[in-house]
């Protein structure tokens, strides 16, 4: 069976994972005398998700120190129309999906709209790769070049550019919010003591720290195989996750694995209490988004060496080259400031940021000030309830907008 497995993942990586297979064409425009790409496409998430709903909105770029164009939304004033009163609020989405997510739900159930009304400046991230943030100063998506990064760039970059951007537009320290691997991104750049001059505090949603004790089988499977290793020393550099074939696939592997996985999307991340088949019905219109390969490598070495630490390359050599020592070096989850105001919050059914992984993290967190860590549990919640649930902005929204108005 094992082998009938890893054969099995190797064809439905190769069938999503393409070398620069964009399906969104791009154009070359010039800015400030510099080359970019950009989707010629789609009107931007303002147009199409915002402003439909009533609230005025603003697209904003801003470019790493890598060469990468990200775009940003942002939400000045509620529905109502009176401008924001209270800090800046910077919102960071988990992978394979853009700041949409933020906004998919009806508005008094979706997160980026409930802090607009309630008075807060909101800021949408999209990280590189993603639809809206293909843009890069030197390359396109097409080149192979574009692809090679994982978390750690979008730590060391991404995160924060769009903070230090927020924090130039609105002269205010900001508060954050992730998802998943938003909260991946922020722990990280956090234990590397960056962007904390700007940051008020930050809530975690699903957070993730600690892999090797997560639940779905399937997402232990694909990252035990190594698979994924041999698609990128190949040249699979863009990893695309492709709705039909993926079900396709999974569907063959529940099979033979001889697992429930109705609905599929319970299997990766566990049973969503809370979500409304319409709500899964509009995330799935706006559909999956594209990472890098490396990215998807990388969070498999997490999962097989449990541990939190930069991109393994897999040679002491390598290793020695990148990094000047032959192992990767570690994330110290133990050197975020033990006065940063941090909001944790997890659920019992998640199976990606497990509660036995989050445990971990908050047992690294033991010397934090203990009125600057609040820690949110629920039993009953899943990884997507987090930011869909009907019922999460009484169980977690609310909660976090009286952390904010503490700290």
């Amino acid at each position: 069976m094992a082998n009938s497995l890893t054969i099995c993942f190797l064809v439905f990586l190769l069938c999503v994972c393409a070398d620069g297979a964009r399906q969104v064409p791009c154009t070359i425009n010039t800015n400030n005398g510099r080359l970019l790409w950009s989707s010629d496409s789609d009107v931007g998430i303002c147009k199409s998700m915002v402003e439909t709903q009533g609230y005025s909105c603003e697209e904003h770029t801003v470019t790493t120190t890598d060469g990468y164009i990200l775009s940003l939304q942002r939400i000045p004033a509620g529905r109502s129309g009176v401008t924001a009163d209270k800090p800046p609020v910077l919102l960071q989405h988990g992978l394979l999906v853009d700041a949409t997510t933020w906004l998919v739900n009806t508005p008094d159930k979706s997160l980026g709209f409930i802090l607009a009304d309630n008075g807060y400046d909101v800021w949408l991230a999209n990280t590189r790769g993603t639809k809206y943030s293909s843009g890069h100063t030197s390359l396109s998506p097409s080149d192979p070049a574009y692809w090679d990064w994982s978390w750690d760039e979008l730590a060391a970059y991404d995160l924060p550019a769009s903070v230090q951007y927020v924090h130039g537009q609105t002269g205010q320290n900001l508060h954050y919010v992730g998802h998943s691997l938003g909260t991946l991104m922020a722990l990280a750049a956090f234990s590397r003591q960056q962007s904390l001059n700007m940051i008020r505090s930050a809530a975690l949603l699903s957070p993730i720290a600690y892999l090797d004790q997560i639940t779905t089988l399937l997402g232990k499977a694909a990252a035990n195989s190594m698979i994924g290793d041999v698609l990128y020393w190949l040249g699979g550099d863009e990893f695309i996750p492709g709705g039909e074939a993926v079900t396709k696939f999974a569907n063959g592997i529940c099979n033979i694995m001889n697992i429930d996985c109705s609905p599929l999307t319970s299997v990766f991340t566990g049973p969503p209490c809370c979500i409304s088949p319409s709500t899964m019905d509009a995330v799935a219109n706006y559909g999956p988004q594209p990472t890098a390969t490396k990215n998807m490598l990388h969070l498999a070495q997490m999962v097989r060496q449990g541990t939190i630490a930069m991109y393994d390359y897999g040679r002491d050599d390598d290793n020695n080259e990148h990094y000047g020592q032959p192992t990767p070096p570690v994330y110290n989850m133990a050197s975020i400031p033990n006065d940063l105001p941090l909001f944790l919050a997890y659920g019992g059914q998640d199976y990606i940021s497990d509660p036995a992984d989050v445990q971990t993290l908050i047992g690294t967190l033991n010397d934090h000030d203990a009125n600057k860590l609040v820690v949110l549990y629920r039993k009953e919640y899943a990884h997507l309830d987090f930011i869909l649930a009907g019922n999460a902005n009484q169980v977690v929204y609310d909660p976090i907008m009286g952390f904010f108005s503490l700290n």
